[in-house]
Parts: structure tokens; sequence; C-alpha cells
């Protein structure tokens, strides 16, 4: 595969993550990372994505409004979910990403079945503090990890029947922090080099100009079926995660 061949995979590949950010609010590294990992490697993927994630969730936070009823109020689910992410940071520079990948497809596959199965989340609800702290450490970490912090979010949004603009607003604002972290750790760790962002600074200012043309069709979403996309999306999501990892290990 050429070079030039490379780089039109990574701008088709973010353009079109940047399309469905921008019309849904969140999804950009869950659709990027799995597509990049197909061109490189898992880390790279991972590197890559760093800069273009930060611009991306900042700009949907100064554009989104509403601070009031959304980051003023769910603001420690962010500092928890640094924390995380620090953490899963640290392991990704230990431990292969892949190793994470069944782990977190059993988790969503249980939310997703927990009535049927007898599992119940409704504790979240009634212990607020607690499950801020254990859903924003899981979030932080798989983020840290995986470069997906989106499942253990919408569990917790969802049993606590946050609106869809607190959602994204507190979606992005866990995201932007959560990646400034790991995105610490790893220049720390030497992973964050000047090829890397030479690559990355690119496909950020791609992903902003894309995601902000898309932004327009986001007020067109109900709420319900806006909540109804995120339980599918974890659907999908989970079985991404499987069949990466059953390729990974296949003879």
């Amino acid at each position: 595969m050429t070079l030039t061949l490379i780089y039109f995979l990574f701008a088709m590949i973010i353009g079109f993550a940047a399309v469905v950010h921008g019309a849904v609010g969140i999804g950009f590294p869950l659709i990027a990372t799995p597509l990049l990992a197909m061109v490189t490697d898992v880390k790279t993927a991972i590197l890559l994505l760093v800069l273009p994630t930060i611009v991306i969730n900042a700009a949907n936070i100064i554009k989104g409004g509403a601070w009031n009823k959304s980051i003023a109020l769910y603001w420690p689910l962010a500092v928890y979910g640094m924390i995380g992410s620090f953490l899963g940071a640290r392991l990704l520079v230990m431990v292969p990403p892949e190793t994470f990948r069944p782990v977190l497809a059993g988790v969503i596959l249980l939310y997703l079945n927990a009535e049927r199965l007898g599992v119940g989340f409704s504790w979240i609800p009634r212990h607020p503090k607690t499950a801020t702290a254990v859903f924003g450490l899981a979030a932080g970490i798989l983020g840290g990890t995986v470069n997906v912090m989106l499942p253990a979010l919408v569990i917790f949004a969802l049993e606590i029947r946050m609106n869809k603009t607190a959602m994204i607003q507190v979606f992005n604002f866990c995201f932007l922090f959560g990646k400034l972290t790991q995105g610490a750790v790893f220049i720390q760790a030497g992973f964050l080099t000047l090829d890397v962002l030479k690559t990355s600074v690119p496909l950020a200012v791609l992903s902003l100009i894309v995601m902000m043309s898309a932004m327009t069709a986001r007020d067109r979403i109900q709420g319900t079926v806006y909540k109804r996309w995120l339980r599918g999306l974890l659907l999908i999501m989970a079985a991404i995660l499987l069949i990466q990892f059953f390729l990974q290990h296949a003879p």
C-alpha cells in the first residue's frame, strides 16, 4: 500500500467519523479507531486520534451551550474519567489494547440484556455519587486502553435519564479531559512524536471542518430516538469488538 493511498484512507476515515460526530454529537473515536486500525496498527491509530479528538470535543463543548444543565451538574464524571484515563493509558503502555476488547464487549452485552438476565442497574439513580465514581473511572480506563469511553458513559446517562443535550455536552466534556490526560501520558512515554503530530495535525483540521458542517443535522433528532440509537450503537460496538478480537486470534 503506497503512502499516498494510506493518507487518502486516513482522510476518508476521519471525514466519515467527523460527519457522524457532528450529526449526533458522539462517535468520532468509536468509529475512527477500528477503521484506522485496519490501515495501521491499533496503537498508531490511537496516537493519531489524540489531537483530532481533542479538537472535536472542544468544539462541541463550545458550540453546544447549556453548560449549567450539563457540565455544571456532571463535571465530577470528567474528574473520575481523567483518573481512569491516566490509569488506562499507563496500562496501554504495558499491555496490548486487544486484551481489553472482549471485556468491554462483555460488559456492553450484559447491560443490554440486564433485564432478561435479572442483573440490576437500578442502583445507579439511587446512588448517583457512587455511580459517578464507578462509571467515570470505568469510562476513563476504557478510553485509555481501547480509545472508547462511550459505553460506560452511555449506561450511566441512560440509567439516570439524562436528556439529549446534557448527554452530548457531558460526553464531550469527559472525552476532552480524558484525551488530554491520555495525551500527556503518551508524551511522557515518548509515543506522541513529531512524526505522529505531522500526520495528526492535518487530520485534526479536516475533522473540525467536516464536523462543524454536519452539526446542522443534530437538532432534528428527537430525544427518544437518540436514546434508541445509543442502545443500537452499543450493540454494534460490542459486535465490532468481538469480531476484531476473534480475527486477531484466528489461526
